[in-house]
């Protein structure tokens, strides 16, 4: 398999972006680049193309689409009003439609990169717009770039995994493969008690041919690194060994960390490394997208970390500094790698009960469905 890791990027997309009191703030992929080019780290680039009409149609509907490019025209009728615009989370503003076709033609551009071997991981920071419906917009969302490039590489004769770690359900993507196998899905969220867009419980699992292809793994507020990574461990690791994929496409969304203004997660970028580095073992092209992310710092500094990660070779230790973590070495210092954040008694107490409920209904919900034993025991204590 070609070891190239490749980073899509765009100076006209980067020159375009959300209205000023958005939180969604596009400048997070060019501050990334500029981190990366600082830290020595220079990515081998790649230039996307822009999605075209009848790509863009193979989620969303025509309609839908003509009304996208009126509003970001200036001309917002009722029937975009009806498909969710306007809102404080889809607002209407002249970059919309070139942005979020840019930001699809990205995606796209990134698993033709995976299907003509050219590349192990491609990286696009613009991608991860899985609010997306075929008629709607929601949550800073407008074109389905996750699920687009999902289909592309499904079409193409792919077993595709589909890993959501952004802090939100992913239901655009679950909507679109609900009913299907090629493509398995995998979101690990924030519950859709606390965290818009209120969905994504363990019960969703997949109609007809689709039926235990789509596994949502929702976590409580206030989830440490250590409940995560035991979900992870415990539910999406036995699946995807299980499921055997030719690809893995990883919806990279930063708001997961500790800090992030509208989530209620408690990570660190290390548990995030640690999956990535778990997936590259797969040894499987990686096509990573970006995604959420409300604190740009935390999440530029998250992604260039990946973007490190990716450039390992899956042959040779995957560490990367694990010694800045504990110890607060130069890899800390050089502002990679966050510290390790104490989990207190009562933090403990009111996470560790749910995860485990959690990872338990979905090993008797999901695991029969792959031939995948239910264990009584989910592990040791955290």
């Amino acid at each position: 398999m070609n070891t190239t890791a490749l980073f899509v990027y765009s100076p006209e997309l980067a020159a375009l972006s959300y209205p000023p009191d958005c939180p969604f703030n596009t400048s997070r992929a060019a501050r990334t680049r500029q981190r990366l080019i600082a830290l020595g780290l220079f990515p081998q680039e790649v230039a996307p193309r822009v999605a075209s009409r009848t790509e863009l149609e193979k989620f969303h509907t025509p309609r839908y689409l003509d009304e996208l490019q009126r509003a970001a025209a200036g001309d917002l009728r009722v029937e975009g009003l009806h498909m969710g615009l306007g809102t404080p989370e889809t607002p209407v503003f002249r970059d919309l439609w070139k942005y979020a076709v840019g930001a699809a033609g990205a995606s796209l551009t990134a698993a033709e990169l995976i299907l003509a071997g050219q590349a192990r991981a491609v990286f696009t920071p613009w991608g991860g717009f899985h609010h997306a419906m075929p008629e709607k917009a929601a949550g800073f969302c407008y074109i389905n770039d996750v699920v687009l490039a999902c289909m592309a590489l499904a079409d193409a004769g792919q077993r595709v995994v589909c890993v959501d770690l952004d802090a939100h359900h992913g239901d655009g993507t679950q909507l679109a493969f609900y009913r299907r196998r090629d493509v398995l899905t995998i979101s690990l969220h924030e519950s859709g008690k606390t965290l818009f867009p209120w969905s994504g419980f363990e019960e969703e699992i997949g109609e007809g041919p689709g039926l235990g292809y789509n596994v949502n793994i929702p976590l409580p507020a206030g989830t440490y690194d250590e409940a995560y990574r035991l979900a992870f461990d415990q539910v999406a690791a036995p699946l995807l060994q299980a499921y055997q994929p030719t690809v893995i496409v990883l919806e990279l969304g930063m708001d997961v960390l500790a800090g992030d203004p509208l989530t209620h997660l408690r990570l660190t970028n290390n548990v995030v490394v640690d999956i990535l580095q778990d997936l590259m073992r797969f040894n499987v092209p990686l096509l990573v997208t970006g995604g959420g992310g409300y604190h740009v710092e935390n999440t530029v500094r998250g992604w260039t970390l990946a973007w490190k990660t990716l450039q390992a070779d899956t042959e040779q230790d995957l560490s990367i500094g694990m010694g800045g973590v504990m110890l607060a070495s130069s890899e800390w210092l050089g502002g990679l790698r966050d510290r390790t954040l104490p989990v207190s008694p009562e933090q403990r107490a009111v996470v560790e009960p749910v995860v485990r409920e959690t990872i338990a209904k979905l090993k008797r919900l999901v695991f029969p469905l792959h031939n995948l034993p239910v264990e009584s025991s989910v592990g040791t204590r955290l």
